[in-house]
């Protein structure tokens, strides 16, 4: 088999084999394949698209070029949650321990954060000796114990994708719908779920802008469970402005503290129901959607959802104390309020700038070798729908020094003020299954 002939089939529209498929994915993993050929490759998928099968088989195969995880002896069935990305994305934080206070095994393997703000692990570090750096078995026994784990990947996890998806950056082949959906699912796999919810992002904040393409990504990888013998739920939810009202690492640490003792901050709360009820579903814990929603949401009002996010808090070297008195975790030193420059009523609030100017402050990272500042982010005092008067604070900027010009600057160019009232957001478009 050549390299060569499985461009060329695929730049004429054909249709590749599995054997094809692998023949790609190990032999690039490996080195035989150099990147001219695999670059080729790709623009072909990206001007050709890929059929339902070769995506599904590119994923497998992605998945087993490196390290799987077995997670049968975890009790239980395993449903894992992945979020697209957005901006104040602090779901996993909410969803984690409010399944695990049901007796749903959450078993998750994370990354670092790349752009506005930290990841998942990035967050939870806000809390003094929390570790991320678990062995497989303790892993697995904190999952046993307390039903919920989360732990840095593996450096060995999909390698295949992670060299592909190096490629992809600098050949303009990212945005492709088999080569993002093969992406995200190939790590799921490998990471050892048995059901997956995927919270696919649509609008400013989102990797997707628009709604149809969100659709057709949700599809794609809920086709690619369905192929690999993975139940698979997508929930298409809205990123036209910030989730909640904090963005940051600390700050959104105690926003979800907030909603898991009982606050109803309404976009947080429903999106975090909407995707543990649907976590529930393919866990076989409920008879119906409407059983599971009710229980969530008990679980928040009474305290068993804190409870189960301070248990594995303190199960992974965190300190407690901070899920009581979330005033003690990382705080900035100057606190910048931004002012509203006319009256009316906040028409659009710009996800994705309000990440950048976060990014500046020092929330996130502008390459993988930057450090993050759990102490810095914004509050957002005003959202999509509220009335402002003219001098009247929209955001409160949490930063290291007391100017932040290009923060304040890249706020201001987000909000957008108009006199007509707008008509309200919707949160979840759609539910694919």
């Amino acid at each position: 088999m050549r390299m060569v002939d499985l461009i060329t089939k695929k730049r004429d529209g054909g249709t590749l084999s599995k054997e094809e498929v692998a023949f790609f994915v190990h032999g690039y993993t490996k080195g035989d394949i150099p990147d001219y050929q695999a670059s080729a490759f790709l623009m072909t998928v990206y001007f050709n698209g890929m059929t339902e099968e070769e995506t599904a088989w590119l994923t497998e195969e992605m998945a087993n070029s490196g390290e799987t995880f077995d997670l049968s002896s975890i009790e239980g069935k395993k449903v894992d949650k992945h979020s697209t990305g957005g901006v104040g994305d602090k779901i996993t934080l909410i969803t984690g321990p409010l399944v695990a206070a049901i007796g749903i095994p959450v078993a998750k393997m994370s990354g670092r954060g790349l752009g506005h703000t930290g990841g998942t692990l990035d967050k939870l570090e806000s809390f003094n000796g929390f570790s991320i750096d678990l062995s497989r078995e303790q892993f697995m026994g904190l999952v046993n114990e307390n039903k919920l784990a989360v732990a840095g990947q593996t450096g060995n996890l999909a390698p295949a994708d992670k060299k592909l998806y190096a490629l992809r950056d600098v050949t303009g082949t990212v945005n492709t719908i088999p080569l993002i959906a093969s992406s995200i699912m190939s790590k799921k796999l490998a990471s050892g779920a048995e059901a997956i919810v995927l919270d696919v992002k649509t609008g400013s904040g989102a990797f997707m802008k628009s709604l149809d393409d969100s659709k057709k990504l949700a599809e794609t990888m809920v086709k690619i469970g369905k192929n690999l013998g993975r139940q698979t739920v997508a929930v298409i939810t809205d990123m036209n402005q910030p989730l909640g009202f904090e963005v940051g690492n600390s700050n959104e640490v105690k926003e979800a503290i907030q909603v898991l003792s009982g606050e109803k901050i309404t976009d947080l709360r429903e999106i975090s129901v909407e995707l543990a009820a649907h976590m529930a579903l393919l866990a076989d814990k409920f008879s119906s959607y409407e059983e599971a929603r009710a229980h969530l949401e008990a679980c928040l009002d009474n305290g068993t959802a804190l409870a189960a996010f301070r248990t594995f808090i303190g199960a992974q070297g965190g300190d407690t104390a901070l899920v009581d008195n979330p005033e003690l975790l990382p705080q900035a030193d100057y606190h910048i309020e931004v002012k509203a420059p006319v009256a009316g009523f906040v028409h659009s609030i710009d996800a994705e700038g309000i990440g950048t100017a976060a990014m500046y402050l020092g929330a996130g990272r502008a390459t993988k070798d930057d450090d993050i500042d759990h102490a810095v982010g914004i509050t957002l005092k005003k959202k999509q729908g509220d009335a402002v008067e003219q001098g009247e604070t929209i955001a409160i900027l949490h930063a290291r020094d007391a100017q932040a010009v290009d923060s304040v600057t890249k706020v201001l160019a987000s909000y957008t003020i108009d006199t007509a009232q707008p008509k309200k957001m919707e949160l979840i478009y759609d539910v694919i299954s």
